[in-house]
């Protein structure tokens, strides 16, 4: 018929979408009824001719039939992150009020950039930022936008910072952080034209924690060389072991300095939650801006973070007008005016739908008890001979490595990437890997308030057995030698 539009979203197409949101759904549903392991095993090369064999330009000609084959090409290959052998990033599974939130921001299709193209949207985006500010302990003044991520909420928080320095040579212009801090926090200088130099490191306790004495050293040292201390970046949460750095200290030390605080709470921001363990953000109401990632520790669909200021006036010193789009003379709000983005998705609606389903002290709960998980395995591994352990966790990350008594240091190294690229292999249980002090550590980072103490132990279970697997493979007279 003219004028037909079977395939767009609108009124005469809404019992296909029913059908075909109900269709996704159940296949979702039925993948995650069958699976029990995180990945297929699949290989790369396998994968990669899969995806290859598909002609892009002869489409299927209806909906069931694409989402049969993306079934088979991505479903079944999907790596889940709610299995309880998924201990490898900072992945979470998802609260399920944020997915139904997820079909409604899709069809609708808001865009919350400009007030006329979302009206509610951006009010509950703004209320959320608001309650999000309130629980970080900021005042009435404080403001924030949300972001795609951790890594777009540090670059902003550090632009505002540059825009509030009074220097204006930005060869001068230091970040200061220490090595535990996210790798943003490096990308952003560089895209903040302060060169690959600019982050200047900060000696961290025997914890891996910044050390405010060294700060204050460094601080002196800056500037007695007419150096711009831009910002200090303050961790909470650090990747590898999850360590909290103590903000207050910082905070004093930025405080006598006049120097910008920027907190990223991407992972840590649990805490804000967290019915126990809230006294390890102390000092966090003192910064300039906060980076948090729902998405993480609120167990959010990504994309869901933004970023949080003190004072609403640093907002909007990045603040641009068009008169097609946010014309200064606007009476509504424009979320645009402070965003990164202009085009954006309204991923606050998951993070409202989830408040006002489950609650903050629920989320608090959750992240509280992966944190307790954290600690068992700590126990569970100390405990075993076979294991070797970095430290002890502050988050729910630990860092640990196969290694006997009688294996050494450079065969240790050797193995455990391998151990870890064979477990993904085999799609039984998936760990991450990192390097520290020259030495690979597998990690395990728990973000499944689901996991148990007995998963944990199926999983070391795995990784020894894979470890002993490879080593006798190299050395076959290992496998008759009394260790």
């Amino acid at each position: 018929m003219e004028g037909s539009t079977p395939h767009l979203f609108g009124r005469s197409t809404v019992h296909t979408f029913q059908h075909d949101v109900a269709r996704a759904a159940a296949a979702v549903a039925d993948r995650v009824g069958t699976v029990r392991r995180p990945y297929s095993g699949a290989s790369l090369t396998d994968l990669q001719a899969m995806v290859d064999a598909v002609d892009l330009d002869r489409p299927l000609g209806d909906t069931d039939a694409a989402l049969d084959e993306v079934g088979r090409l991505y479903l079944d290959h999907a790596v889940w992150f709610h299995e309880p052998g998924y201990v490898a990033h900072l992945n979470c599974p998802v609260a399920l009020p944020a997915l139904s939130a997820e079909v409604l921001l899709a069809a609708v299709n808001s865009s919350v950039d400009t007030y006329d193209q979302s009206t509610t949207g951006t009010l509950i985006e703004r209320r959320l930022v608001d309650w999000a500010a309130g629980r970080i302990g900021f005042g009435p003044d404080a403001d924030g936008v949300f972001t795609s991520g951790g890594t777009q909420s540090n670059l902003h928080g550090l632009l505002l910072a540059r825009e509030a320095s009074a220097a204006t040579d930005l060869s001068r212009m230091r970040i200061l952080a220490t090595a535990e801090a996210h790798f943003s926090v490096t990308q952003a200088g560089i895209l903040l034209g302060l060169g690959r130099d600019a982050v200047v490191p900060v000696a961290t306790d025997d914890v891996g924690r910044m050390d405010p004495v060294a700060l204050t050293a460094i601080l002196d040292d800056l500037i007695r060389y007419d150096l711009v201390p831009m910002a200090v970046v303050a961790t909470a949460g650090t990747t590898d072991l999850g360590c909290v750095d103590p903000v207050d200290a910082v905070a004093d030390a930025c405080a006598r300095y006049g120097v910008w605080l920027h907190v990223d709470a991407a992972y840590g921001c649990g805490l804000l939650v967290s019915t126990r363990r809230r006294h390890l953000l102390d000092g966090i109401e003192r910064a300039d801006s906060v980076t948090v990632d729902f998405h993480k520790s609120f167990f959010q669909p990504i994309s869901s973070s933004a970023v949080i200021v003190r004072r609403s006036a640093a907002m909007r010193r990045m603040a641009h007008h068009a008169d097609y789009l946010n014309p200064r003379t606007a009476t509504v709000p424009n979320q645009v005016d402070k965003s990164l983005q202009t085009t954006r998705r309204f991923d606050a609606l998951k993070l409202w739908m989830t408040l006002r389903t489950v609650g903050a002290e629920q989320l608090g709960t959750m992240f509280d008890r992966v944190v307790d998980l954290a600690e068992d395995a700590h126990r569970l591994l100390i405990d075993d001979p076979d294991f070797e352990v970095a430290a002890a966790p502050t988050l729910s990350t630990v860092l640990f490595r196969y290694r006997p008594a009688w294996l050494d240091v450079d065969t240790c190294d050797t193995l455990t990437p391998r151990i870890r690229a064979r477990l993904f292999a085999g799609g039984e249980a998936i760990v991450a890997g990192t390097t520290r002090k020259g030495h690979h550590w597998l990690k395990l980072t728990l973000l499944n308030p689901a996991t148990t103490v007995e998963h944990l132990r199926t999983v070391l279970d795995r990784v020894r057995e894979t470890g002993w697997e490879l080593l006798t493979e190299d050395d076959p007279r290992l496998a008759t030698a009394v260790v």
